[in-house]
């Protein structure tokens, strides 16, 4: 009997585990107003509080948290990039070890952009604006996410540090983020509870929100001219030049109008045809489109356009 008990109560405990059940909450954040935040991140693993019961939320957070914090979030690392030698925290950074625990996250953090300073102190408090700007630049590390174009007026923003302003703008039009009655409060402290509830809500942006496509950069052989028909159209024509024969071609895929008065004129390029046989002299391809004259014709390649040097 009593080891059908041990087994029961086992497998119960097992349960809780996998479900994340509040049996495993921290004791000390029971009616603060950012318990919600507390548990999402507790759950996904990326605090851990200062014991296994105790989160402290009205704590401050170090920079060296912070960071570590920020990079687990956000899942930022090195994979990208290639060194000729193994990085170490010291040769970004002037005050932190290179065998502190939160060396390789700073070490990240600095390869994906965080602005850290280079005599940073991992052990100084940070104000709740700093912590807004590691957090921005943490959230838009991989990805760039369109925010409203509007600028919010803050109360106190005469005590904003400047570097930091467009970060909490974000931030704010964002909503990961609140005012307290129009007042930001950038030099106070943040506490682990404010800067648990900024990073779940980036965290929830981050999944509702889809990042801004990249738009292909125009091959530097792609030029673009104009000629004027009359007085309500003009004729484009699009070049692409310097081809070792006349085997490449040139389309205009689609055309967007913008409220701004522009023609957003994107092309193909096509490779030659590999059957065939061409002389080899230096060619150049063309195509013609027609805008009226009301708008300014722009070049932008259609999504999935091979480039001049992956045709070659």
């Amino acid at each position: 009997m009593k080891k059908r008990a041990t087994v029961f109560i086992s497998a119960l405990l097992a349960l809780l585990m996998m479900l994340g059940g509040s049996a495993y909450a921290f004791s000390d954040v029971q009616g603060d107003p950012n318990e919600a935040d507390i548990a999402a991140l507790q759950k996904a693993g990326i605090v851990s509080g200062i014991s296994a019961e105790h989160f402290a939320p009205k704590g401050k957070v170090t920079m060296a948290q912070g960071v570590a914090m920020l990079v687990k979030a956000f899942d930022l690392n090195i994979d990208h990039i290639r060194f000729i030698k193994k990085p170490e925290a010291s040769d970004y950074f002037t005050n932190v070890p290179n065998d502190a625990w939160y060396a390789e996250a700073f070490i990240y953090a600095h390869h994906n952009g965080l602005p850290i300073p280079r005599d940073a102190d991992p052990l100084q408090n940070l104000t709740k604006e700093q912590y807004a700007d590691l957090l921005f630049h943490a959230l838009t590390a991989k990805n760039d996410y369109a925010f409203i174009k509007m600028y919010v007026i803050l109360k106190d923003e005469a005590d904003v540090t400047e570097a930091y302003m467009n970060s909490i703008q974000h931030l704010v039009l964002g909503k990961i983020t609140e005012l307290d009655d129009g007042y930001f409060y950038p030099k106070h402290e943040i506490t682990r509870s404010e800067a648990a509830r900024l990073l779940n809500q980036a965290i929830l942006f981050a999944k509702k929100h889809e990042p801004i496509k990249p738009v292909p950069a125009v091959d530097p052989d792609i030029s673009l001219s104009v000629t004027k028909v009359n007085d309500d159209v003009n004729k484009v024509t699009l070049t692409w030049s310097n081809r070792p024969h006349p085997g490449y071609g040139i389309s205009v895929s689609n055309i967007e109008f913008t409220l701004d008065g522009q023609a957003l004129i994107s092309y193909e390029l096509h490779q030659p045809d590999p059957d065939k046989m061409y002389p080899q002299v230096i060619s150049e391809a063309k195509i013609d489109t027609y805008v009226a004259s009301t708008y300014k014709p722009v070049l932008q390649p259609a999504a999935g356009s091979t480039s001049s040097s992956d045709a070659l």
